[in-house]
């Protein structure tokens, strides 16, 4: 840690409740957060800052219990509203005169569900969540818990609340299983579930299959041929969707990069796995589009060595033979899947990355776009430009930034496949 100089902190735009916003797939959405007795509930403030960083406007309410843990004035700091901790004649349990589009109960302790499963209204939150059962049933509303206790209070009487909180159609977001407990998950895996829970894109429901980062070939037990590429873009996409409630899947390429979490994923170790992952994930089940963004290896060695080679003699020469293209596998066995296929160049100008990204287009014979960028071509911040070309025509279309790129595929697809 270097030394501090003892000097202020440089001036920012940001007031002491305002928060930086990494996306907005909770803009002009209401959200109830719902601070019941556990440990966890002390980190309701960070829940509702990170709900708040999407978009959302966020209402505490927090009994008794839950405010040993918490203080009123530290949910109400985090969330900019007053928080609700008793009930009066605004009957603000019922939320009458600005509805609220999701509940989220974090954390939801072993009293709460069960409660909630008994059809017990007896406190501000228990009230709260009464009135939240009814407008879910009704379609107005989504409601999520997130458990959090101990484990030995995980007991057949919890199991039955939860499946019949589940059959009722509340979403259970999956605790952090460590130490014998259900602990809760980071406050950017809870805000993913809530814009899961909301999410209204044509997108929701449906299966895409995402590519990233590199496929390394072996050359021996130990030594590989990699290229520079991480999978940060691919990630960036599978979020992106996944926010947008699709059912990701995201094979990602052996690299230093790890895609968060809760974001589904697996790691293809190889280029041999990678063909292996791709092909599974499409045999499946129905998926509505694969976005191949991964730096597919081009060549691989003829042999791999055995063991560990010592350098020199064999290492010396390395022959190599050309490796399949997995986007014609892909369209042989599924030509209707949209395909989004990635174009990367280097050493060439603008109008011959367009005229290379339009043959690729046109050679993958069936529904689809490709994104096309080269290496000499950046925005003022350093970010990377690419351009969308789409078989349904139109102009390309120019994208900065990784995030960018991502909501624009993302948009894309909900275009074509609405």
């Amino acid at each position: 840690m270097d030394a501090w100089d003892f000097s202020p902190p440089p001036t920012s735009d940001l007031g002491d409740h305002d928060v930086t916003f990494v996306g907005s797939h909770l803009v002009g959405k209401r959200v109830a957060l719902l601070v019941t007795g556990g440990i966890a509930a002390f980190k309701a403030p960070l829940v509702a800052r990170a709900l708040r960083k999407q978009g959302a406007d966020v209402v505490a309410f927090a009994s008794e219990e839950g405010l040993r843990y918490v203080t009123a004035e530290t949910l109400e700091w985090s969330t900019v509203n007053p928080v609700v901790t008793r009930l009066t004649a605004a009957a603000e349990h019922l939320s009458d005169d600005d509805p609220f589009d999701a509940y989220l109960v974090a954390p939801a302790t072993y009293n709460t569900i069960n409660k909630m499963a008994a059809g017990i209204a007896d406190g501000t939150v228990t009230s709260a969540l009464a009135s939240a059962l009814g407008r879910m049933e009704q379609g107005e509303t989504k409601v999520l818990v997130v458990p959090t206790m101990h484990g030995s209070l995980h007991n057949s009487i919890l199991t039955a609340s939860l499946e019949r909180l589940d059959a009722m159609g509340v979403r259970v977001v999956p605790p952090r299983e460590d130490y014998g407990k259900h602990n809760i998950p980071s406050e950017e895996a809870i805000v993913a579930e809530v814009c899961r829970a909301v999410a209204t894109s044509p997108l929701a429901g449906r299966r895409v299959l995402v590519t990233g980062g590199p496929t390394p070939v072996p050359i021996d037990a130990v030594r590989r041929i990699t290229n520079r590429f991480r999978g940060r873009l691919g990630a960036e996409i599978a979020v992106e969707l996944h926010l947008r409630g699709a059912e990701v899947r995201l094979v990602h390429g052996d690299g230093a990069f790890q895609p968060p979490a809760w974001v589904p994923f697996r790691v293809a170790r190889t280029y041999d796995e990678y063909v292996d992952a791709v092909t599974e994930e499409l045999d499946a089940a129905p998926t509505a589009a694969g976005i191949f963004s991964a730096a597919v290896a081009d060549y691989k060695p003829k042999q791999v060595l055995a063991g560990k080679t010592p350098s020199g003699g064999a290492l010396d020469s390395i022959e190599l033979v050309p490796t399949a293209k997995v986007i014609d596998l892909v369209r042989q066995r599924h030509p209707d899947l949209h395909m989004i296929t990635f174009k990367y160049q280097e050493g060439l100008g603008h109008d011959e990355l367009m005229a290379i990204g339009h043959k690729r287009l046109a050679a993958l014979d069936g529904p689809g776009a490709v994104v096309a960028n080269r290496g000499e071509e950046s925005g003022p911040d350093g970010e990377q430009i690419a351009w969308l070309l789409a078989s349904n025509g139109g102009e390309p279309q120019r994208m900065e930034g990784k995030p960018a790129i991502a909501r624009a595929l993302a948009d894309h697809l909900e275009a074509v496949l609405a």
